[in-house]
């Protein structure tokens, strides 16, 4: 039984650059995620009342302590546009989530969220994982309809999920992509990013 065994590591291709989130990206990723506090509206962090820094020092405790991988998400020249996180490490059972994940307003609906996902799944699966999850808050229309045309599977609603920063409950929706998927579904999301060029 092979186990799966992912590590924090630099991921590229043609449209992003995914680097471990480390201190000397505090001041731009705070910086670019407090420009526009909306875009956190179904995340559960509170960058509209308390700013980005608590979300920061958070991630990289969560980090330290193995629970979390998480990789800001630049533009191949070095510019930063968000981030996205292995999470919910499961190395017995080969199992990951996908998550965390966030961009500024004119990188939504690019190639930047398909191109991200592919590096983050694409090493995911050369490490050893067998399934890959996803979970969105189920009132994200946006998210869900993301998550489906990157063609992961959708599995169901986890009811009374989690809470959201103003106290109100969350009902999380589930997806998944299993290792027997992975290669159709990389063929789908490289024929999307070839439309983009």
């Amino acid at each position: 039984m092979r186990q799966m065994e992912l590590a924090a590591r630099i991921l590229e291709n043609a449209w992003v650059r995914l680097e471990p989130l480390e201190e000397r990206h505090r001041s731009e990723l705070i910086a670019v995620a407090q420009a526009d506090p909306s875009i956190f509206r179904h995340m559960p962090y509170s960058v509209s009342t308390e700013g980005f820094a608590p979300t920061f020092d958070w991630l990289l405790k969560e980090r330290a302590e193995g629970r979390w991988i998480p990789h800001v998400v630049m533009t191949p020249y070095g510019r930063v546009i968000g981030q996205s996180c292995y999470l919910t490490l499961r190395p017995r059972d080969a199992g990951v989530e996908i998550g965390g994940t966030w961009y500024v307003r004119e990188a939504q609906g690019t190639a930047i969220n398909p191109a991200a996902k592919l590096a983050l799944l694409d090493n995911a699966f050369a490490q050893g994982a067998e399934r890959v999850e996803f979970k969105t808050d189920a009132l994200n229309a946006q998210s869900r309809a993301a998550l489906t045309k990157l063609g992961a599977t959708f599995e169901g609603i986890h009811r009374r999920h989690m809470r959201r920063p103003d106290g109100t409950w969350r009902d999380s929706a589930y997806f998944s992509i299993i290792r027997e998927e992975w290669p159709a579904v990389r063929a789908k999301i490289e024929a999307r990013l070839a439309s983009f060029t």
